[in-house]
């Protein structure tokens, strides 16, 4: 599996994929991944050609007394859950 931060990347390889007339699937998710996520990416690969999945942790979601900064954050963890349950891509971009 292969993991990019940046949207230009992204969009570089989803763009090779649909030049290839491959059908992609994207599982938008804050990261901490369990079961339920993993669902979500089996439904999308037996939907479609390629899946990405993205960990962003959006401080936008956060309102006022909820604590952005403690979030649960396991990025090598959800890499490697995603690997297993046979992600193709995960996008993982910084808050930045």
């Amino acid at each position: 599996m292969q993991t990019v931060t940046d949207a230009a990347r992204l969009r570089a390889v989803i763009r090779t994929w649909r030049g290839e007339g491959r059908s992609v699937g994207l599982v938008p998710t804050m990261g901490n991944l369990h079961e339920g996520h993993f669902a979500l990416l089996k439904l999308a690969r037996s939907r479609c050609e390629r899946v990405v999945a993205s960990v962003f942790v959006n401080p936008t979601q956060f309102g006022p007394g909820e604590d952005f900064d403690h979030y649960p954050r396991s990025l090598e963890r959800d890499q490697a859950g995603l690997a297993d349950h046979q992600c193709d891509l995960l996008f993982a971009p910084s808050v930045r």
